[in-house]
């Protein structure tokens, strides 16, 4: 058996779980006060999740047990799209559209460019439980916005930035997982296998690249670098003359003082003696 397919018999173990989170629900095991959290819905304790969604976001969650793919998923250097269907108050403007597409500039910076687009509301979304506020003399729009980075709250921030502001907000999509094809129900989870999704089986399958032999260890000093011949010449200079210091009989001079200096008559070292 060859190192890369005993690396894919031990890597398929590897657990990824999906959950249709509904709104008002933590993305995190551990109890905060009184708030729902995915204990309630996991029960794994090697699970963590591949970005979270806010409290009051829905829709598509990714946990999973495997660094790697977890890295894989959130990393913006994989270029790894987050689809969201945002619902925002008021009609949006196609000016509004460019500047999502191109970039808007947040306090934490500018985002990466981004892809939307005005869509319908999809026919197989559910019902939210509280509802959003209805307002009749204003209308809403529907988003879809594919983003690559995770910073925190970012979409509600980037419509809120082109004065539109966030009402309602689903992730449908991480990657190659798509929530609408699984058909997952608020609430409901499902166990994928990764070898079934090709960029996962490439995660799963590669092998780990050596480093460097010249690459510095963190916590090791570096090497002492090697003398050239104008430096050990000065060197061996510097050494003859101490030599020759130490080696003189010269009397050592006394220290001069000011004569208020006692002299030392002590003996030795011991008890006094009385």
């Amino acid at each position: 058996m060859s190192h890369l397919s005993l690396r894919v018999k031990v890597d398929t173990v590897m657990k990824i779980t999906i959950l249709n989170k509904p709104f008002d629900v933590l993305s995190q095991f551990r109890e905060e006060g009184e708030h729902t959290t995915l204990a309630q819905f996991i029960d794994h304790p090697d699970l963590r999740v591949a970005g979270r969604l806010d409290r009051d976001s829905e829709g598509l969650l990714v946990l999973t047990d495997h660094g790697g793919l977890n890295q894989h998923i959130t990393s913006p250097k994989h270029k790894q799209y987050k689809t969201y269907l945002a619902q925002v108050d008021g009609a949006v403007t196609e000016d509004a559209i460019q500047q999502l597409t191109k970039g808007v500039v947040l306090n934490d910076g500018p985002t990466l460019p981004a892809l939307v687009r005005i869509v319908d509301e999809p026919e197989w979304l559910w019902e939210r439980n509280p509802p959003i506020r209805f307002r009749a003399n204003i209308p809403t729009t529907w988003l879809e916005i594919k983003i690559m980075e995770g910073r925190n709250r970012q979409v509600r921030r980037m419509t809120s930035a082109v004065g539109f502001p966030t009402l309602r907000l689903i992730r449908t999509q991480v990657g190659c997982i798509d929530l609408v094809e699984l058909g997952l129900k608020v609430g409901e989870t499902r166990d994928i296998e990764p070898l079934l999704y090709p960029e996962f089986k490439k995660i799963l399958t590669q092998k780990e690249e050596p480093k460097p032999a010249y690459q510095k260890e963190k916590g090791k000093a570096k090497k002492p670098r090697h003398k050239d011949s104008k430096t050990r010449r000065q060197d061996k200079k510097r050494d003859e003359v101490l030599i020759e210091v130490f080696k003189t009989d010269a009397v050592r001079p006394k220290r001069i003082t000011n004569g208020t200096t006692r002299p030392n008559k002590k003996i030795g070292r011991g008890r006094r003696t009385r």
